[in-house]
C-alpha cells in the first residue's frame, strides 16, 4: 500500500507543482524535489514514458518518499511530433519565449489546416526508487498551433495552443478551466482513479 499523505514531485517548476497540487486535492501534500536537491536528472529516455519513470525514480531516491513525475510536452503533427520530449529545451534552454518563437518560425508558412498538435502528459508514480511496477497514466489534449501568441495565463506553449472546445488559446483559459481540460488534467484523472482518490 502506498503512503499517500505525501508525494515528492520530480520537478523544480513552480507552475507545474501548483497545477498538480490543485488537481490532486488536499488529501495528498505534493512537495517539490527542490526541497531535497537542486540537481536535475539527465533525461536520457527517448519517450515521455521513459523520462517520467527516470525522473520519478531519481526523486524517490533523493527524497526517500514516494515520487510523482510528469513528463509532458507539445507534439506538432507537421513537425513529426517535435518538439516532443525536447519541448522544454526546444530553444537550447533559453526559456518559454524563445521556445515559442522557434516554434512559430518553424511553422511560419504552414496553413492552419496542417497546424494540428497535441499536448502530451505522462505521469509516473513510484512507491520507492526501485519500484518494479510504476503507475503510468497518459493524457492527450488535441488542438492546433496559432500563428501568434494569445492570452495571459498558463506557461510554456499555452499562448500558442488553440483549444477547439473553448474557441480560444490555452493561455486565455482561467487556471480552473485549464485544470479541467488539459493533458495534465486527463492524466491526473486516470491517476486519481488508480489510487482510489475521489
Amino acid at each position: 500500500m502506498i503512503n499517500l499523505t505525501q508525494l515528492v514531485l520530480a520537478s523544480h517548476n513552480a507552475g507545474k507543482l501548483k497545477e498538480l497540487q490543485a488537481m490532486l486535492g488536499d488529501s495528498v501534500q505534493l512537495r517539490s524535489i527542490g526541497e531535497f536537491s537542486s540537481v536535475e536528472p539527465e533525461e536520457t529516455g527517448l519517450s515521455f514514458v521513459e523520462n517520467a519513470i527516470l525522473k520519478a525514480r531519481n526523486a524517490a531516491r533523493l527524497s526517500g518518499l514516494p515520487a510523482l513525475a510528469d513528463d509532458s510536452g507539445l507534439a506538432v503533427d507537421f513537425l513529426g511530433g517535435a518538439p516532443g520530449i525536447y519541448s522544454a529545451r526546444y530553444a537550447d534552454g533559453k526559456g518559454d519565449a524563445a521556445n515559442n518563437a522557434k516554434l512559430l518560425d518553424a511553422l511560419k508558412d504552414v496553413p492552419e489546416a496542417e497546424r494540428g498538435a497535441q499536448f502530451v502528459c505522462v505521469l509516473a508514480l513510484v512507491r520507492h526508487a526501485d519500484d518494479p511496477l510504476p503507475i503510468i497514466c497518459e493524457g492527450l489534449w488535441h488542438g492546433r498551433i496559432l500563428p501568434a501568441a494569445s492570452g495571459e495565463h498558463g506557461f510554456g506553449y499555452d499562448p500558442l495552443f488553440w483549444v477547439p472546445e473553448r474557441d480560444c488559446s490555452s493561455a486565455d483559459l482561467s487556471p480552473a478551466e485549464k485544470n479541467q481540460l488539459s493533458h495534465r488534467a486527463r492524466a491526473m484523472d486516470l491517476l486519481r482513479q488508480r489510487l482510489g482518490l475521489k
